[in-house]
């Protein structure tokens, strides 16, 4: 998964591919649970680009999209907002795997 370096990364990758941003941080717990199925669903969904956002690099970005819960999710298609998993609760894989099915 890539990792944002910096907002116009963000805003290009928007524009220019379906983009599923994943807001995170270190000390997430909840985030950290969910870690290691990442991969596996960034497999599934190849068609989409994953992005990693570290909720205290990039606040502006978090405040910008309402993401006050971590892990959430928000998916771009054809640059703009397709979806969005987005709350302060646990996710699990068949949670994260049913809102990406719900983009297709």
């Amino acid at each position: 998964m890539k990792r944002l370096e910096s907002e116009k990364q963000l805003n290009d990758v928007i524009k220019n591919e379906n983009v599923v941003a994943v807001f995170s941080a270190d000390w997430c717990p909840d985030c950290r649970v969910i870690e290691p199925e990442l991969p596996e669903i960034e497999k599934a969904y190849s068609n989409f680009t994953f992005v990693e956002v570290d909720r205290d690099q990039f606040i502006d970005v978090c405040q910008e999209y309402d993401v006050f819960g971590i892990p959430s999710f928000i998916a771009f298609k054809n640059g703009e907002e397709a979806g969005r998993f987005v709350s302060k609760d646990r996710k699990t894989k068949d949670e994260i795997t049913a809102f990406m099915d719900d983009l297709s």
